[in-house]
């Protein structure tokens, strides 16, 4: 119960170097460093003001706004690693910030210290068109990277819903809907450039290499995604490219019940159908999807789908997953054949979280995100529906069902206590669900402030002790994004 509380409140550790803090943990002023910074990015590419410091101290989670001393906008990697180089040398935290759209608490400056806000670094470096690669600084956003692609025939398929900067991704090693097919970012990064704690430069892979795969000693590139900024800075990412596909159709089929839905999901995953994009979405999550989006689905456990390839090929895909949908009780089709139509399916598929919070405006959102295989995942879903009406708690569910991971959007009134109580002894209850069956407590968006004892008991000590070891060998003052991850 008592970590319920930190659900909004984590206890910090702030520095106040003008207060006289432990020369151990701070050497010299903020009048020292506040013209060094100046120094590396410009008088506009540092800010003490209370409201930016705030802006950049807070994401889309239910974890309460910790705002760092300082933020600072580096334009280049030689700018970040300066900048870098200043923090280590005064013991300053360093707190990555890319567009603030996480969804675990991962900004939040708990030690106070220095925001590097990389909004600034926004450029599209190396596109390869003959490769399918292509190399970006993390102010790149995926919608901006797709947009820039638009003229080439090649875009990138992973899709959070928020347009978050795909060094971002990287970090938390995201995914979304398109993952069932082209899989997350641990699967699509090729290379990074990363700065460490001391402000030293590295690439993951070796300087502007961009093999489609290596053997070539450790993987140092998966090491860094889904660190979560408490390894470095990552400055540049080299990502797969994808051809657009021929031929995209869209698909809407409702069914009696969660269960129908679900096994129909497994069951086109286990005929082969190379399908793109499957995702469930409950009778409560459709319903508040309509009201927010102006449509009119049916209001019962749904799966949208789509399908890439060929038009031959579409048309096989489309007949055994058809047959496989009816054999459960499922609707006939609802088609989104044209790209304005597909558009608004998909569009309303990503804004359901904020659809859930339009259930109960004036609350706030908290999200699972658990994951399991798929032959347990009718189970755990019919499980979590059952926990969520006995509770009495409001908790749309959306999933990329097709990789086994799936989201209670749990809305609740931050300032009722006992709901918040309930809602985190649910949470809690959904994950040991998942690790009991042979599942993880966070598919795609990371362990941040909330999952950190739910990681020890997913991975054991010892996995854990190896984590840590790797820390203190990378970051030994502990200054990348403290707190986050591991409990130090």
């Amino acid at each position: 119960r008592q970590e319920s509380v930190h659900l909004f409140n984590v206890p910090s550790e702030r520095l106040h170097p003008t207060k006289g803090n432990d020369p151990n943990h701070w050497n010299g002023g903020w009048e020292r460093v506040i013209p060094a910074f100046r120094s590396v990015c410009g008088e506009d590419g540092v800010s003490l003001g209370a409201a930016v410091r705030e802006q950049h101290g807070r994401d889309e989670s239910v974890h309460r706004c910790r705002p760092p001393d300082v933020v600072v906008w580096p334009r280049s990697v030689e700018e970040v690693s300066a900048l870098a180089k200043i923090c280590h040398h005064h013991h300053l935290p360093i707190i990555p910030f890319g567009t603030g759209t996480g969804l675990e608490g991962g900004v939040g400056a708990l030690k106070g210290g220095v925001c590097f806000s990389l909004r600034n670094m926004d450029r599209v470096l190396d596109l390869h068109q003959e490769d399918f690669d292509v190399s970006v600084e993390p102010g790149v956003t995926r919608k901006g990277l797709n947009s820039y692609l638009r003229d080439t025939g090649l875009w990138f398929p992973v899709d959070p819903g928020a347009d978050a900067s795909l060094c971002g991704m990287a970090a938390t090693s995201a995914s979304g809907t398109n993952a069932v097919r082209y899989g997350t970012m641990r699967e699509n990064v090729l290379n990074l450039e990363v700065v460490l704690a001391d402000g030293s430069i590295i690439h993951t892979a070796g300087r502007g290499r961009r093999p489609r795969k290596t053997s070539a000693g450790y993987n140092l590139t998966n090491l860094f995604v889904g660190s979560e900024g408490t390894l470095g800075v990552i400055t540049k990412t080299t990502l797969r490219l994808y051809g657009v596909p021929e031929a995209m159709v869209s698909a809407v089929c409702t069914f009696p019940s969660v269960q129908a839905a679900v096994d129909s999901t497994v069951q086109v995953l286990q005929t082969g159908v190379p399908i793109a994009r499957i995702e469930f979405l409950d009778d409560v999550m459709i319903d508040a999807c309509n009201s927010f989006n102006s449509l009119s689905y049916p209001v019962a456990p749904t799966l949208f789908l789509e399908f890439h390839g060929t038009e031959k090929s579409l048309e096989e895909q489309v007949t055994v997953t058809e047959e496989i949908t009816q054999a459960n009780g499922g609707s006939d089709f609802s088609w989104a054949r044209d790209a304005e139509t597909r558009g608004r399916l998909w569009k309303a598929r990503h804004d359901a979280w904020y659809a859930a919070l339009a259930l109960r405006p004036g609350c706030k959102a908290y999200s699972t995100d658990v994951c399991v295989p798929l032959s347990r995942l009718p189970q755990i879903i019919v499980e979590t529906k059952e926990d969520l009406m006995l509770n009495g708690l409001t908790g749309p569910i959306a999933g990329h069902v097709g990789d086994g991971n799936f989201h209670c959007i749990m809305v609740m009134d931050p300032n009722d206590q006992d709901e918040v109580i309930r809602v985190h002894e649910f949470t809690e209850r959904l994950a040991r669900r998942a690790l009991a069956l042979d599942g993880t407590c966070t598919g795609e968006h990371g362990v941040g402030l909330g999952k950190r004892a739910l990681l020890r008991e997913e991975m054991g000590p010892l996995a854990i002790e190896v984590m840590q070891g790797l820390k203190a060998t990378l970051d030994p003052k502990n200054l990348m994004n403290p707190g986050k991850t591991l409990t130090k």
